[in-house]
């Protein structure tokens, strides 16, 4: 399995190198030419292999995860309801959100739910914000009383 990945990661890093030899071969002037034009053959390659490389390694970090997480039940149990807890504080921060059909300044108009979702997100990360220093007070002044 390792000389898979070492053979990968070369492959993987050879096209990268090639892709952006093309790139700087060909200059800044004419890929904004083609560009303007619609024409973006020479960055296509190299935005090819930077996706490829990212879903490689998401899948290999996500197999490798659940593979973990399945052989310890303990960590599966710990894992699950941390993933309930974050999906409860999702769904109350959807439930307190309103959403509100917005125009954009690019003449589009986003969508109530897309609005709604916004929302959610900004909610989610001020309530996560919120525990997360909460957590760390309340850490601080445990030890703070048991010295």
């Amino acid at each position: 399995m390792n000389k898979i990945a070492r053979i990968g990661a070369i492959a993987l890093g050879v096209l990268g190198v090639l892709s952006l030899f093309f790139v700087f071969a060909t200059g800044d002037d004419e890929i904004k030419m083609a560009a303007s034009m619609g024409q973006f053959g020479v960055i296509t390659p190299i935005i090819l292999v930077s996706q490829l490389t990212l879903l490689i390694a998401v899948v290999v970090t996500l197999t490798y995860s659940f593979k973990g997480l399945m052989a310890d039940k303990a960590q599966l149990k710990s894992s699950m309801i941390s993933f309930g807890l974050f999906l409860g504080v999702f769904i109350i921060a959807f439930l307190l959100s309103k959403g509100v059909e917005t125009p954009m300044r690019d003449g589009k108009v986003l969508s109530a739910l897309g609005s709604k979702l916004v929302g959610t997100g900004i909610r989610v990360f001020y309530i996560l914000s919120i525990i997360a220093v909460g957590l760390m007070v309340l850490s601080g002044r445990i030890r703070s009383l048991k010295k």
